[in-house]
């Protein structure tokens, strides 16, 4: 009996230590699975939610993915999300799968060598994200980590790829931890088989609750200002028109814009920049209601979203009251910064009744007070949008041509006035219409520099020209025009040297024609492009000398090798003649002092012509001599060097000016 009972004890003890053995093992197996998955999950929803967190927040990945340099905010983002601790890799692949620019902790830069991703070409095939976990053993990586690759599509169409590479170590340990504290608690499991799984993965939950409101709020508010971001704005704009059909009162959308922000980043560098951005961020939240939306778009840019308002004239009132708010002096390191906006005001539903219409409105409205002299209000209207539906034909046709090659550069004769010689030509850029006829360069040329396409169009510039004067006698010389924007693209003295190699042009054949625009902000790296292309040997001139604040200072700044008398001299000469004689005289001599040679523009009648001769101008470009025409179709008699209509007074001209010689006796 004893044997049995013993017998007994023995088998209930076995199958007790099988139960055990089986609750440890299943216990064990269903806390492993558990684990691995929960920790799979957080990384991979981490990874994508970054990743969607930067093509969200940076608004000109597009550009990145082109080859491009970010804009100002995208690099204040990606500095801000190398702070956040986990994410310590961003790299923007563009279409093909190739890498343009990698952020890491360590720098932010275009890549030297773009490098093909797999991943990154499937993900912008499928359209889908593609996230993977890996495991390191490399210092230069963490041991466990999660990357998604995430495709970017803007209208429509992929433009771009962002990746995203998040350090889960941390996460891992600490899932594994709390992996190895159930373990050693496997033998209390009898009475906590369910304490021990259900506090790790309440805590875990809570870990994640927490990960993901962070991220939730930092993909829905802007990084620097903690407003509302662009995704944020476009949801609660969404809801908000959604219900407008149900009041009785509309709804007005300000899109405002810092007047010279520009300006206050060149004086007080980024960090001035940034503070007077969160300033005017908490001035516009302090005088808006609760229910307003107050959203930064990015840069400069802030859009206050109001509903219920009662009228145009409320909306004008409180337009008033915002740039009152704002243009408060404030002060920055002892330095004070006095701020002005520009706002531009739609209104729905007369203005639009979608969420891109009344934005587009808005951004309109504010386009046309930037154009009227900022520090304004302009409320939207439908000529404005008959401006913007020219200006899209007219970037559309400027796109074309920048891809193709599709401008053409028309030459005007300039000629020596003493020796009535041909002297060089200055090439003239056009743009071809589709109806044939030639769009004008005062229409298209700021056009392109907003585009960001004039160094692309003025390097194809620069080697046509170069490639034209080739053809020409050794003895003229080709001018062309350079806009403030290229120097700001890069370095303009290798674009130069590049056109004059592949064409072979002499250097000294080659003038280079700037305006006072460039050298208002003096900075150091303009002066230094300028002493390298002077080293070349290429001429440097100021053109449309006399129209600016400050030309007649930067004469003894830099050494031009000639000044350009602006036309409208010229267009002043025959309704005030004697006092655009003395300043045209004035300017010669000038010249003459600093030992630089003089050009007068816009030279269309033989009276200016007499006049010139006599105030012994050193050259004149005009219709008088020969208006802008293509290579092809200048004279080759002209280019010969023989005279026509050359710059020297008429029999008539010079009995005109012994008499007027006479009168004075």
């Amino acid at each position: 009996m004893s044997f049995l009972t013993d017998m007994s004890f023995r088998r209930g003890i076995g199958m007790l230590l099988i139960a055990v053995a089986v609750l440890v093992s299943g216990t064990w197996a269903a806390i492993k699975v558990t684990t691995d998955h929960l920790l799979y999950q957080n990384a991979t929803t981490t990874a994508r939610d970054w990743a969607r967190y930067l093509a969200n927040n940076a608004t000109d990945i597009e550009q990145i993915a082109a080859g491009e340099q970010p804009s100002v905010a995208s690099m204040a983002f990606f500095e801000s999300t190398r702070k956040a601790g986990q994410v310590f890799r961003y790299v923007i692949f563009n279409r093909e799968g190739y890498s343009q620019l990698v952020s890491d902790r360590d720098k932010i830069a275009l890549v030297d060598l773009s490098e093909y991703s797999t991943d990154a070409a499937t993900a912008i095939k499928t359209g889908q994200p593609i996230v993977d976990i890996e495991q390191s053993t490399s210092p230069e990586l963490p041991a466990f980590f999660a990357k998604a690759f995430v495709p970017v599509v803007v209208d429509d169409r992929p433009v771009a790829i962002v990746a995203a590479y998040v350090d889960q170590t941390l996460q891992r340990d600490q899932f594994y931890n709390s992996f190895l504290k159930a373990a050693v608690f496997l033998c209390v499991l009898i009475t906590m088989s369910f304490g021990t799984p259900a506090i790790a993965w309440y805590r875990r939950t809570r870990e994640k609750q927490e990960a993901d409101r962070r991220i939730r709020y930092m993909a829905h508010h802007d990084a620097l200002t903690g407003l509302t971001n662009r995704a944020h704005l476009n949801e609660k704009l969404e809801s908000s028109l959604a219900v407008l059909p149900l009041l009785k009162s509309a709804l007005a959308v300000y899109f405002i814009d810092i007047d010279r922000f520009k300006e206050v980043n060149d004086t007080f560098g980024h960090d001035g920049g940034d503070f007077l951005l969160k300033t005017i961020g908490q001035r516009l939240r302090a005088v808006t209601r609760a229910d307003d939306v107050v959203a930064r778009l990015g840069g400069d840019e802030f859009v206050v979203v109001q509903s219920d308002v009662r009228g145009k004239t409320v909306a004008e009132d409180f337009a008033h009251r915002l740039v009152s708010a704002v243009a408060a002096p404030t002060w920055f390191k002892e330095q004070e910064i006095v701020p002005g906006i520009t706002v531009g005001v739609a209104m729905a539903p007369e203005d639009g009744q979608t969420l891109d219409r009344l934005l587009k409105s808005a951004d309109l409205a504010l386009y046309d007070g930037k154009k009227s002299g900022r520090n304004c209000i302009r409320f939207f209207t439908p000529e404005m949008d008959e401006a913007l539906q020219t200006r899209l034909r007219l970037e559309r046709i400027i796109r074309d041509a920048a891809a193709k090659e599709g401008f053409e550069l028309h030459y005007q004769p300039v000629f020596e006035v003493a020796g009535s010689r041909l002297v060089g030509f200055e090439a003239l850029a056009r743009l071809p219409a589709p109806d044939g006829s030639l769009i004008q360069p005062e229409m298209f040329i700021p056009l392109a520099e907003e585009m960001r396409l004039i160094d692309k169009i003025g390097a194809w510039v620069l080697g046509e020209a170069c490639r034209t004067a080739t053809t020409w006698p050794k003895d003229l010389t080709v001018a062309v025009n350079l806009s403030p924007e290229q120097f700001n693209a890069g370095s303009v003295s290798d674009v130069v040297a590049a056109a004059l190699s592949s064409s072979g042009l002499e250097p000294h054949r080659l003038e280079l024609e700037i305006t006072e625009t460039l050298l208002l902000g003096h900075n150091d790296s303009t002066m230094a492009e300028l002493r390298k292309l002077k080293a070349m040997g290429v001429a440097v001139v100021m053109d449309d000398f006399g129209t600016g604040y400050s030309s007649l200072s930067y004469l003894w700044k830099f050494p031009f090798d000639k000044i350009k008398i602006d036309r409208s001299f010229m267009q002043g000469f025959d309704r005030s003649s004697r006092d655009a004689e003395t300043v045209v005289k004035t300017i010669i001599a000038l010249g003459r002092e600093l030992k630089m040679r003089v050009t007068v523009e816009g030279v269309e009648t033989s009276n200016q012509v007499d006049f010139l001769y006599d105030a012994d101008a050193d050259q004149v470009q005009g219709f008088f001599f020969g208006r802008p025409v293509p290579a092809s179709e200048i004279p080759s008699e002209l280019l010969a060097g023989l005279q026509q209509r050359v710059a020297q007074p008429t029999k008539e001209s010079q009995s005109g000016r012994q008499a007027r010689l006479a009168t004075k006796a």
